[in-house]
This record gives structure tokens, sequence and C-alpha cells, in this order.
């Protein structure tokens, strides 16, 4: 292989996804994706193999490559647009939606994908993410794999029968059409970049192979050693979840054997969302720059026991597990790297991505508003904890305020960092966030929040961050609920901080 050219192609493939990127979030109408940038692009080889992808939000990116294993097997044709949002058949939660796109020249010569969050899929309460759902249905539309556009043409009755069951229709069918625009953007690029290297597919088997070589050499760094690690969710009991992890050679062995059982609650995941939160944790270790595809994943084997919060069974409620147990399972994998490599890991982050989800009516037409709440990063060895961020695996930005008060009846009366809510040590943890908002309407707010009653810890002697706190009208509530506000409440999210980190290392010599 050309060295040159293969780096050239490898670019050229990323920059479709990047391209993707920015069709779509230019074209949205939500300000979830327009603003917010909740989305992410990736495309695939004509095996359903991980190609590149952008750095988009990494609880979508892991766990896209189930998506298109679920339409390998459909009639696939030129011009065809599958989309779907079913948990069990490839997707994360159902405000998520997917369109996948087979890309041929003469024949199938890969796949586009686009997913974005949808502020509202129906479901009990507007924003479909309800905090006491118990199962899948009560969470909004499934949308098994199927054709929205066939063979060029769009399936009016599949559009129109999304359109039925959400509360904002335009905005959904603006947003399903900006998807289907960056899928078209990343086709065209896709078939340019085909037709331009006659070995194509000997190019793109390399890159995947070239990237599993440097994940295995970069493992071949780490002690081999056996560790275990445990971290526990807040719901009416807490909830734990465990992880043997063994580094062995150039492989890793994770098993997450002793977790608890699936709930009655919507705190399960399903099993691609506990396989995108491991390999980002395993990415995020790496020394190197890498294109993330996936070669990179060989050599990490994952046992997910059935019937366990992490890989729960259908019709268990998941709306949580894709945003807040995914973010659970970074905390336990990172203390149990803490004891294999702890120049490489960090304390704990906020833990949490504080989801804010409120909806009504305003002027007869319907509101779905939706945020996750940026809060402080944990602290290493070398450096203090980012402040106010969206940390692990989600990787959006805020709304802003004037977009939020020009979308939503809603007034921001208070936006800022909160002082002190990081840990202390050599190097303090960041800092979280104050978000304050009055309704100026009556509507229904649901919170779906952690790190209310386990702080954030601290690494190697550093101190725990501060709790998060919810307030409405400056009395605390639940870290996970649903109610009903009148115009003129308000609501305030003090996110949780990062833990410290000092310098006390245990047998290890940096």
């Amino acid at each position: 292989m050309d060295p040159i050219t293969l780096e050239i192609i490898k670019n050229k493939l990323i920059g479709i996804t990047e391209e993707m990127g920015v069709s779509l979030v230019r074209t949205a109408y939500s300000p979830n994706i327009k603003e917010r940038k909740d989305c992410s692009c990736a495309v695939f080889d004509k095996r359903g193999r991980l190609t590149a992808q952008a750095e988009h939000i990494p609880v979508h990116l892991g766990a896209m490559p189930f998506a298109v294993k679920t339409i390998m097997d459909k009639d696939l044709k030129k011009g065809d647009v599958f989309i779907l949002n079913d948990p069990y058949l490839g997707g994360t939660h159902l405000p998520d939606i997917t369109l996948v796109s087979p890309v041929f020249d003469k024949e199938l010569i890969g796949f586009v994908v686009t997913r974005a969050h949808h502020s509202d899929v129906g479901g009990k309460t507007p924003g479909s993410m309800p905090s006491d759902s118990i199962e899948i249905y009560e969470e909004g539309l499934i949308i098994p794999p199927v054709k929205i556009i066939s063979e060029g043409k769009i399936q009016r009755d599949i559009m129109d029968l999304i359109l039925s069951n959400v509360r904002t229709k335009k905005e959904r069918e603006g947003d399903i059409k900006a998807q289907i625009s960056a899928n078209s953007i990343g086709k065209a690029r896709f078939i340019d970049v085909y037709k331009k290297y006659p070995d194509f597919d000997q190019y793109t088997e390399e890159i995947l192979n070239y990237s599993e070589k440097i994940v295995r050499k970069e493992l071949k760094r780490m002690p081999d050693m056996k560790v275990r690690s445990e971290d526990y969710l807040e719901w009416e009991k807490l909830i734990k979840i465990r992880v043997e992890v063994e580094k062995k050679k150039d492989e890793l062995f994770i098993d997450f054997s002793g977790t608890d059982k699936e709930i009655s609650g919507n705190l399960n995941c399903v099993e691609s969302i506990t396989l995108s939160s491991v390999y980002y944790m395993i990415i995020g270790l790496m020394q190197r720059d890498l294109m993330i595809n996936e070669g990179c994943y060989r050599p990490i084997k994952v046992k997910i026991p059935r019937g366990t919060i992490l890989n729960a069974k259908k019709p268990k409620a998941v709306v949580a597990g894709n945003v807040e147990t995914s973010q659970r399972i970074v905390d336990v994998l990172m203390d149990a790297f803490s004891k294999i490599v702890p120049e490489r890991v960090i304390a704990q982050s906020q833990g949490t991505m504080n989801n804010i989800i409120i909806g009504g009516m305003h002027k007869n037409k319907s509101f779905t508003y939706y945020e996750t709440i940026g809060g402080g990063m944990g602290a290493s060895l070398f450096n203090d904890g980012e402040s106010g961020v969206h940390s692990h695996m989600t990787n959006t930005l805020n709304t802003p305020v004037e977009a939020l008060e020009t979308e939503y009846p809603l007034r921001v009366l208070r936006y800022s960092l909160r002082d002190n809510s990081g840990g202390s040590g050599n190097y303090k943890g960041g800092n979280g966030i104050i978000r304050e908002i009055q309704v100026l309407t009556d509507c229904i707010i649901s919170i779906i929040s952690e790190r209310r009653e386990i702080a954030p810890k601290g690494l190697f002697g550093g101190q725990d961050a501060k709790k998060g706190v919810n307030l409405l009208n400056g009395k605390k509530i639940p870290g996970k609920c649903t109610l009903k506000l009148k115009k003129g409440d308000i609501i305030t999210i003090e996110t949780p901080g990062g833990g410290g980190c000092s310098d006390n290392v245990p047998n290890r010599k940096l």
C-alpha cells in the first residue's frame, strides 16, 4: 500500500463525515440539532464495518454499527434510505433517530449514516424522556428499520405515520429531511472517492488493519494485570455496576459479570450503549493520534451478561440508560484503569448529563425543549479539570440563551459556573454549572440526573466534588422527576463538579 495514498483516502473519509455533520447542523429545524449539535455522522464499508467517523457524540457513534447490521439483510437498492430508532434493533434510545443509506456505484460499495436526537418522538410526556417509564412503549414511537426513501422516492406513508405520533410535526419533518440531505451529500462524496481510487477496497481494509495495529501496540505498553471496580447508579435503591478488566499482552478482556439485574425503571441500557462506553474509554487511553474505526475495537473482548442493567431485554425502558448509565460505565472503567495506567486517567467527572425536558402548549402550538447541562471534569495527575463542559459520553454544545428564549416560552435567569464545586487536591476538579430557568407558560418538566446522592470521587487522595442539586422555586426536588409547572415557576439545576487529584498513587512509579 502506498502510504501517501492511504493517508489521503483516510482523511477524505473523515472529511465526508465532517461535511455531513456541517450539512445536518445547518439545515436542521430544531435548536437541539442546529445549536447543540446533538447529532453524529459516520461511513461504513460494504461489509457494514465502521470505517470513519467525525468527532461527534461518543454514545451515538459506538452504537452505530448495530444500526447498519440490522439492514444488511434487507432488500438494498440504489436510492434507498432506512430509518430506525428501536434500541433493541440498532438504536440507542427512542429520541435518537438513525438514517442509514446504502451507497451504490455499479454495486454496493458502503453505507453513510446520520443519527440525531429529536426533541420529541411521542410517548407519555413532552420530549419523550419521562423520568418514571417502566416499558419502552411509554417513551415514544418505536420505528423498526424501514425505508423512508425507496429508490429515490420518499415514502410519504411512513413519514406521515411518524409525524402522526409526535408533538412537534414541522420540526420533526424538517430534522428528518436534514438527515436525508446529509446522507445524500455523504453518498455523493463517497462515490467520488471510490471512483478516484481503483484499489479503494484494499486501502479501506488496510485503514482498519492499521488502526488495529496502533491499538495493539499501545496496549502492549500497559502492564499486564487484572483489576476490579464497581460504582452505583441512583434509583429507588443503589444499582451496582461491576467490572473486571484484564490486560493481557495486546488485548483487553472486560467482564461486567456481577452487575445488578435490569430494573423496572429506565436506567437500563441495551448492549450497544455499553459497548459505546467501553470503546470510548479505551480510545481515550490511547496516546497516539488514531482514526477511530472497526479496527480499533478488535483487541477488545467484552462480556455483558444478558438481563442485567447493561444488557436489558425488551420491553424494558431504556431512555435514561443512554444518557446516564453510559456515564457511570465510564466512571467504573476509569477507576479500574487508574490501577493499570494511573498517568492516563482522570478523577471522576460530573457523571451525569443533567437532562432537562420541558414541553407543553404555548399560543396554540406545541413546544419541546431538551437540554443537557455541562459540569466539572475530573482532575488528572498533571492538570486541573475543565469547568462547565460536557464530559465523556456527551459532546454537545449548550443551547445559547438567545436561541432558547427566542424559540421557547422560557426565560434564563441565571447561567454561571458553580464556584467551589470541584474537588480539591494537587490539581483541582472543574466546577459545575448553575442554570436557572423560568417558565412563561404552564407546562410539564422531566428531569433525569445523577450524582445527587453520591458525589463524583476524587483520585489518588484528591477530594470528592460537590453533588448536584435540583430546585423548584428554591425547594429541593429529586434527581429524577416529572412535574407539572405553572407559569412563573423557576427551575434551578446546579450540576456536579469534577473530583480532585493528588499524587498518592499506590504501588506505582510514574
